[in-house]
Formats: C-alpha cells, structure tokens, sequence
C-alpha cells in the first residue's frame, strides 16, 4: 500500500462527556479511496468531525500527510490540503454557483481562475448556471456543486458525509459515478454512506463502524462477498 494520506491511531473522541468512538484504527493511502458504513448512532459522522477538528480528539492520534493533525482548528486542517463535503447546508444557498465555487478557492486564490475553467468544462450544467443561486439547484445539483467547491483548493484528500443522503434513487449512481471520476484523478476519498452495498461498488477498502468500534474492516469486494457483512449491513439475506 502507498504512504498513508490519513491515519487514525487508536482514536476516543466525543461530545464532551459523551465518548462515540472508542479505540478507533484508520488509514487512507494515497490516491485510495476508503467507505464508513454501519448502522444509524454508529459514530460514522463523529468519525468525519474529529479527522477535521470539528470535534476534539480525547486520547489517541489523527495524523495528515505524517503530521498530526489531532486538535488542530478545521480551518487548519483544510489549510494543509482536506476537503469536506457536510451532508447538510453543504452549499452557501444565497450565492451564485459561481460565488460558492470562489468561497472554495479561498485558501488558493492564485489557481481560482484556472479551476474555475476546469470546473466549468468537467460540468457544463454548472457552467450554465453559474449566475443561479445555488439554493435553487435540484438536490443532485447542488451536492456535484458541493464537491467541486470542495475541490477548487485541489486537497489531497476529500471527505464525503452522506453524499447521496436525500436524493433520488435514480441519482444516486450519477452521484457515485463522480466520486469514482474524482478518486480516478488521484485525490484520496473517505466517504460515510448508508448506501452501502452500491457504494462498495467503486472504493478500493470499507471500514464497518458499530457503537463507535471497527467492526469489519478489508477489501470492498471481500466485504460485499463477506456473509455477516452482508446480513447485517447491506440488507442481503443470504441462505
């Protein structure tokens, strides 16, 4: 496997007095691309907060790159190369899709007109609609939105929460179609889904979080073919 892009050593984390995870062992390769499933209350959001500093680290250690990234404010973390999609208000509603795009290039004002371009010749539609509020955008719409703007800094490594919560069913391979163009292009992806079953259908590992520990960790093909994975997390009924 290449250098690791994330790693979590041995990671509790919570809210204040309230520990979700327990004891947790993660990795991300380079240019891997990695899926959280598990039941509802597993921890799988809790998971995503404390990699991005949103949420404090109690013991154990989160590192970026070979540097310890465990504590360090989100702004920080997104700084040092980490993209984050939220499952909710993942997109500024009030601002054109153009100004949502520039709010992404922040951290990286030098590249912001070439990815601009870029951005717009990979998705026309966007391209269409770049002076359209985004809060007008279709659901499907507006999470392609919140990936590109997510992508316009170029982060080595992209988190995805829930990308496909709330969209049709018809939408959702479209959806898992651009995580697979995106994690072709080399950047590293580690994505919490409850589609799980078609979801392990384009990353390279799975990790199966329940009441906050690894459960099931390997392979996706081993997962999708592993028999307690599949009985109790893809909803396949196997005799």
């Amino acid at each position: 496997m290449s250098q690791a892009v994330l790693r979590v050593d041995g990671v509790d984390a919570g809210y204040g007095a309230l520990q979700i995870l327990f004891d947790v062992d993660l990795e991300v390769a380079a240019g891997e691309s990695v899926l959280v499933f598990g039941p509802n209350g597993a921890g799988k959001s809790t998971l995503m907060k404390a990699v991005l500093g949103l949420i404090p680290v109690q013991r154990g250690a989160i590192a970026y790159q070979g540097r310890t990234t465990s504590n360090l404010a989100p702004e920080e973390v997104v700084r040092l190369g980490v993209g984050y999609v939220p499952q909710l208000a993942n997109v500024f509603a009030n601002l054109t899709v153009e100004e949502n795009l520039e709010m992404g290039a922040v951290t990286a004002p030098r590249t912001r007109r070439r990815r601009l371009e870029e951005t717009y010749a990979r998705h026309p539609l966007l391209a269409e609609r770049r002076r359209q509020r985004a809060g007008s955008l279709s659901g499907g719409q507006r999470q392609i939105l919140a990936m590109a703007r997510a992508l316009m800094p170029e982060p080595r490594l992209l988190l995805l929460d829930e990308p496909s919560a709330g969209l049709a069913p018809a939408l959702v391979q479209a959806l898992f179609d651009e995580v697979a163009r995106i994690a072709r292009g080399g950047t590293s992806i580690l994505m919490v889904e409850q589609n799980a079953k078609q979801a392990l259908g384009i990353v390279d590992r799975g990790y199966v979080l329940e009441n906050g520990r690894v459960r099931f960790q390997g392979p996706a093909d081993r997962l999708l073919s592993d028999h307690d994975v599949a009985q109790l997390y893809l909803g396949v009924r196997r005799h």
